[in-house]
């Protein structure tokens, strides 16, 4: 069935989430050492990479063809993963030009499902699929359920060299996400 609204816009009620303190405890923490399942056909073990990685983080990609799930729109922070991931696109050279060596965005669906978004939104970057929650469970991330579903709350993580350096929890709205990293990294130079 068809969705009646816009994937590619943030409805103008959304509720704003709270920073309840769940990203307090990561700047300064090595990403996990897993293998994590990239649409590029990668295996991507976020905590090798050298340099500035940028990974957003987001619950889920929602498809023109599929319902919402049970009362999205009035999760605060659900909402918003297409304009975030088409942000993230649309200033991927600019990143690039500011030091971002690798970017990635990552949810909890599995590979098969992300490659929808990848192609739909020509993103020039790979998601990465946590869909057993082994890298959300190392790093002790927010989550939420909503039918039967346990998703992550949207973050935003800077790591040089695998340690975070930087998080943005909560993401509001998500598709300013972008803009705010460009801003860190123009203040924030390797």
């Amino acid at each position: 069935m068809a969705r009646t609204d816009n994937v590619y816009e943030l409805p103008a009620d959304l509720p704003v989430p709270m920073d309840d303190g769940a990203c307090a405890h990561l700047v300064g923490l090595r990403l996990p050492p897993l293998a994590l399942a990239a649409t590029d056909g990668r295996s991507v073990d976020l905590t090798a990479l050298p340099g500035l990685t940028v990974v957003y983080i987001y619950p889920r990609t929602g498809r023109p063809d599929q319902e919402l799930p049970t009362g999205w729109n009035a999760i605060p922070g659900a909402r918003g993963c297409t304009p975030q991931s088409c942000a993230f696109r649309d200033h991927y050279a600019e990143l690039r030009r500011l030091g971002a060596a690798h970017l990635f965005g990552l949810s909890t669906q599995d590979t098969a499902y992300q490659h929808e978004a990848v192609e739909r939104l020509h993103l020039p970057f790979a998601l990465l699929s946590d869909d057993k929650l082994a890298f959300a469970r190392a790093l002790k991330l927010p989550t939420f359920s909503v039918d039967g579903m346990t998703l992550i709350k949207r973050l935003t993580l800077i790591a040089r060299d695998g340690v975070i350096a930087k998080v943005f929890y909560p993401v509001f709205p998500s598709d300013r996400n972008a803009g705010d990293v460009i801003e860190w990294l123009k203040a924030n130079p390797e």
